[in-house]
C-alpha cells in the first residue's frame, strides 16, 4: 500500500554513498524529510551515522535492485551503483543489473505517484572519447564488451530508460552526467584516483601511475557537484538534461599526484605499473548547458579542495596562498 512521506520529501537510492550521503545532508538542511536507502555494499553507515535518529531522517537498508519503498514522495533521486572501476569490476553483472533495475524502480514509483526523478548517470558514458572536451550532444565511444561496460552501459541503458519513460509516460525526468568528482567521506579504499593518492601519500607509499601519467582528468569538490544538481532538479519540467556537471579545469593525473605530495609534505614517490583497459585518455566536460540552462559553475579550486579532503583522512594540509583557476564559461 502507498503510503504518503508528506510535503517537501525525497527518497534518495545510495543515499549511505559519497556522494548521496552529503546530497541528504543538503536536503535535510534545506527542510526537507529523506528516506535514504541503500544495500550498504559500496555505501557506508560511517557516512550518514550523525543523521541516524534525525526527525528527518530515516534509513532503509535495501538493494535497489530488489526495488523502492512504496511511498509516495516529491522527489526521487537515484544514486545508486558502485562508482569506481574496483568496486563496479567486482561484480558486473550486478553492477550492470543495480543502473537497469534501479532505474526502471525509481522510474515506475515516479510514474506512480508523479514525483520528479533524477538519475545520476557519469562522463563515463563518453567512454574513451574521440571529442575534447565533451559536450552533452556527443554520443561517445565506448567499447560495450570491455571490462568497464558493466558500469558504462549500464548508465546508458539508464539513461535511456529515463528518456522513454518521459516520452511514453509523461514522467518528470532530471538526468545529469557526473564527471570526476572528490571530497570528505570518499572511501578510502575504493580505488578511485583522488583517495588512492593521499591515503598513499599519507602512508609514505609510492603513488602508483597508470601508463605514463599523461591522461587527464577533470576534478569537481563535492560541495560544488551537490550544487550542481540540486539546480538541476529544481530546474523547470522542460529542463531534462542529460546536464554535465564537473569542473572544467584540467589536470593531467601525474600533475594531481604532485599536488598531492606538495600539499601533503610527504616523502613518497611516483611510479608507474601497467596502464588499465579502455582507461580514458581524457576527460573534461563542456558546461555551457549548466551555466547557460542552470547559471551554475564551480567555485572551489582544485588546490583548495584537496586540503579539504586531506584533513578529512585525518592529515592538516600545508597551508598557503591559493590562486583558484579562472574558468572561462560562454555566456
Amino acid at each position: 500500500m502507498l503510503e504518503r512521506a508528506g510535503d517537501r520529501s525525497a527518497l534518495v537510492t545510495g543515499g549511505a554513498g559519497f556522494l548521496g550521503s552529503h546530497l541528504c545532508d543538503r536536503l535535510i538542511a534545506d527542510g526537507w524529510q529523506v528516506i535514504c536507502q541503500d544495500s550498504l555494499l559500496t555505501g557506508r553507515l560511517d557516512n550518514i551515522g550523525h543523521l541516524l535518529g534525525h526527525p528527518s531522517f530515516e534509513f532503509v537498508e535495501r538493494d535497489v535492485c530488489d526495488g523502492v519503498p512504496d511511498v509516495s514522495v516529491e522527489e526521487i533521486w537515484n544514486l545508486a551503483c558502485p562508482a569506481s572501476p574496483p568496486r563496479y569490476q567486482a561484480d558486473p553483472v550486478h553492477t550492470l543489473m543495480t543502473s537497469v533495475l534501479g532505474a526502471r524502480h525509481c522510474l515506475e514509483l515516479a510514474r506512480k505517484t508523479r514525483a520528479r526523478v533524477f538519475q545520476a548517470s557519469t562522463s563515463e558514458v563518453y567512454g574513451d572519447p574521440l571529442v575534447h572536451p565533451q559536450p552533452e550532444t556527443y554520443n561517445g565511444a565506448v567499447n560495450p564488451i570491455g571490462p568497464r561496460a558493466c558500469y558504462d552501459e549500464g548508465k546508458r541503458a539508464a539513461e535511456a530508460l529515463f528518456f522513454d519513460y518521459a516520452r511514453t509516460y509523461g514522467v518528470q525526468i532530471k538526468v545529469v552526467r557526473i564527471f570526476n568528482t572528490y571530497g570528505p567521506r570518499m572511501d578510502p579504499d575504493d580505488g578511485r584516483v583522488v583517495s588512492n593518492f593521499i591515503v598513499r601519500a599519507l602512508r609514505g607509499e609510492p603513488l602508483e601511475l597508470y601508463g605514463d601519467g599523461r591522461q587527464t582528468r577533470s576534478f569537481c569538490y563535492v560541495d560544488d557537484l551537490i550544487e550542481g544538481v540540486l539546480r538541476l532538479m529544481r530546474s523547470p519540467r522542460e529542463i531534462t538534461g542529460p546536464v554535465n556537471i564537473g569542473n572544467p579545469s584540467e589536470f593531467t593525473v601525474k600533475e594531481l599526484a604532485d599536488l598531492v605530495l606538495q600539499i601533503t609534505g610527504s616523502t613518497s614517490f611516483v611510479t608507474t605499473v601497467e596502464a588499465k583497459v579502455d582507461d580514458p585518455k581524457q576527460r573534461r566536460p563542456d558546461i555551457e548547458r549548466a551555466a547557460s540552462l542552470l547559471n551554475w559553475v564551480p567555485s572551489v579550486p582544485l588546490e583548495v579542495g584537496l586540503e579539504r579532503t586531506i584533513a578529512y583522512f585525518g592529515a592538516p594540509a600545508i597551508t598557503r596562498p591559493v590562486e583558484p583557476r579562472r574558468i572561462a564559461v560562454a555566456s
